[in-house]
This record gives structure tokens, C-alpha cells and sequence, in this order.
């Protein structure tokens, strides 16, 4: 089973360029990156996998499942870059509703909660209203809200922009430990996010795929004589240049 994006072509405005033509693209097993430079197509290819928009071409697709149809977007799961708290909801309250609003009945969203908000250690704060939880809580109530459907593919856009580093750090433990279980597709800006356990890299520049491979295929890009600890950024920066 994988998630497809067969020959898409959107654009945002009909006269304008298309951000994505004749785009296909292969979601990997485990945990990929995507990296580009703003207005590479991270967010768009992000928004066309969740269905959250269509292309004009082209086909999005999981084991078959077309991405309009609900048994897609019961199965693949998005968390945008900005997460709004609902004042008035507790975190699990927060968590059930989106669980209601993929199509659970109430009960069910309402007792799988508490197991979501446990895979994202969140558990202690179930009963915290979501409007007093830090940045990095709510990303992971996010998450949480993303897996109490019990979603097969998550899509995350920009998840640790505004984290400080030890919050980046919990968080990319806790995609190393979803990885088994669920496929993620997490963008980014920030080359630093390319952790150890990042099983795929895929590189957008200008709308194409510069390269999807293995996280050992992508560093083999490095230029000889990069500093230690910046092979990942000589890595996407050679990519760039040949784009």
C-alpha cells in the first residue's frame, strides 16, 4: 500500500504558473523529509495528499482509495503548520472532536482519545484546556488528533517552526516513535530537522522532485571538505545548485 500522486498539476489561480505539472510522486515506508526553499511546493504536495485540495490533473490515490472518497481521509491524516486552540476544549475533548469530525461516532472518538493523547505523552494534560497548553503541547495534541482515527499516512507541515531546540528534539523522538506504525511525510525549512532517524529525504525545487531516496542517499550529495556536523545542509545545498 502507498500513497500516489499520479501525473498532478494544481495552481492556486487559473492564469497563474501551475506550482506542481505533471508531478508524481511515491510516499516511502517510515519517516521522510521534505525539504525546499519557499515556493518549491512543500505545502501544495502536502495539501494535494491530504485532499485538503484537488489538482486539476492528475490523480491522488492510497492502496486505490481515490483521495476525495472518505475511507481516503480516514486513512491519511494532515497537521497544518499552525495549530488554533479552541479555548473552551480540553485537550481530549479537542482530540474527540476531531475523531467526530473524520466520520467516528461520538463514543468511539470520545474513549480513543485518552489512547491518542498516551502515543504522544500527553496523557497528564487530557484535562488541560487546549488554549492554556505550550506551542510544543498543542503540535503534539495535533498529532494525537491526527491518530485517534487511527490514520496510515501523517502529513505534517512545517511542525517544528517556533520549537526551541529541546522541543524539536522531543518532538522528532516522537515521530522516530510513530514511524513503525504510521508513514510520515514531514516538511521543512530547516535542514537541521534531518535527524538520524530519518528513513527518506525528498527535495523540491521550483515544483519537481530534485531527489527521494534514502536519508544515506541524500548525504552522499555532501561535498568533500564539508565541515562535521553539516553534511545535511552541504548535502541540500549541492542539490540546489544542480536543480
Amino acid at each position: 500500500m502507498t500513497l500516489v500522486l499520479n501525473s498532478c498539476t494544481f495552481a492556486y489561480r487559473r492564469r497563474r504558473a501551475a506550482v506542481l505539472k505533471d508531478f508524481t510522486y511515491h510516499l516511502p515506508d517510515g519517516l521522510t523529509i521534505l525539504l525546499g526553499p519557499n515556493g518549491a511546493g512543500k505545502s501544495t504536495l502536502l495539501q494535494l495528499a491530504a485532499a485538503v485540495t484537488a489538482p486539476q490533473r492528475g490523480t491522488v490515490t492510497w492502496d486505490g482509495l481515490e483521495a476525495r472518497s472518505k475511507a481516503y481521509r480516514r486513512t491519511v491524516a494532515w497537521m497544518p503548520q499552525n495549530i488554533t486552540p479552541l479555548p473552551s476544549l480540553t485537550a481530549r475533548e479537542y482530540v474527540a472532536y476531531v475523531g467526530w469530525l473524520k466520520g467516528m461516532s461520538r463514543g468511539d472518538a470520545w474513549n480513543s482519545a485518552p489512547r491518542a493523547l498516551s502515543r504522544v505523552e500527553m496523557s497528564e494534560h487530557a484535562d488541560t484546556r487546549t488554549s492554556r497548553l505550550s506551542g510544543g503541547q498543542l503540535r503534539r495534541v495535533g498529532v494525537a488528533c491526527a491518530l485517534v482515527h487511527d490514520a496510515q499516512v501523517l502529513l505534517l507541515d512545517e511542525p517544528t517552526a517556533g520549537m526551541d531546540p529541546r522541543q524539536r528534539r522531543v518532538f522528532r523522538d516522537l515521530l522516530a516513535d510513530l514511524k513503525d506504525e504510521v508513514r510520515v511525510l514531514m516538511s521543512t525549512h530547516d535542514v537541521a530537522d534531518l535527524a538520524e532517524e530519518a528513513d527518506n529525504v525528498s527535495v523540491l525545487a521550483g515544483g519537481r522532485l530534485v531527489l527521494s531516496g534514502s536519508a544515506g542517499e541524500f548525504l552522499s550529495h555532501t561535498p568533500p571538505g564539508t565541515a562535521q556536523g553539516r553534511a545535511a545542509e552541504g548535502a541540500y545545498t549541492a542539490l540546489l545548485e544542480s536543480a
